[in-house]
């Protein structure tokens, strides 16, 4: 039975600091061209990385730069990612960028890009919008982590994964706020609005796509459950 899924691509997948991910972008597109063409349906949130973290710190190193404008910055870097991605697709996905999750998008096209939409909003606040409008009770989160942990692993060596936890705890992680380009395992304001809205979020290692394969299958998978 086909599905529709809300995918939201960590920017750090796609640009490290030092390269755009050329090898990871075409395994990751091969596969979800294949779903789609057994009638899955994707909407692929996707995020600004290195790129927008890189422009925001030299707006703010040269200026004093508003909160507002540091945030469409960042959103200036989704949408070139996502060009980017779009264009890998080809005709195969919609060929209009999405800036405004709350407009309705028809098309028979399954494979849909999203970008980022407004200040003080992320792309994963961005993904569980879509999630809320499209009936769709779980957002995966691709990120280059395998799980989310209780803190810094490569700061804190005592680090503890975490296979499963509630919104209440995860928030407790990830603090109640948001500043433009912000690195977290989830945007704290999406986790309040997935909270109220009843979603759920997994977390899994973008990389590795026979993982990804298996969490869209409803198989045993290795990464984070956010939401029990």
């Amino acid at each position: 039975m086909a599905k529709s899924f809300v995918l939201s691509v960590g920017g750090s997948l796609l640009v490290t600091e030092k390269e755009i991910e050329a090898d990871f972008l075409k395994k990751f597109c091969a596969f979800i061209l294949g779903r789609s063409k057994r009638g899955d349906k994707f909407y692929l949130v996707i995020g600004g990385g290195a790129t927008a973290r890189n422009y925001i710190a030299a707006a703010t190193a040269t200026a004093k730069i508003l909160r507002s404008d540091q945030d469409w910055v960042g959103i200036a870097a989704t949408r070139l990612n996502a060009e980017l991605v779009r264009a890998v697709f080809g005709p195969a996905a919609y060929p209009n960028i999405i800036f405004d999750p709350t407009k309705p998008v028809k098309t028979a096209k399954k494979i849909i890009i999203v970008a980022g939409y407004q200040p003080g909003r992320s792309t994963d606040y961005v993904a569980v919008l879509l999630a809320q409008k499209y009936k769709i009770e779980t957002v995966v989160n691709l990120s280059n982590i395998d799980y989310v942990y209780d803190k810094d692993p490569r700061r804190f060596s005592a680090a503890r994964r975490i296979e499963a936890i509630s919104w209440p705890e995860f928030r407790k992680i990830v603090g109640h706020k948001w500043r433009p380009g912000l690195n977290a395992p989830f945007d704290p304001i999406a986790a309040r609005l997935a909270a109220e809205k009843g979603l759920k979020v997994v977390v899994i290692n973008g990389k590795k796509i026979k993982n990804l394969s298996a969490c869209l299958a409803g198989k045993k998978y290795v990464g984070t459950r956010i939401g029990e």
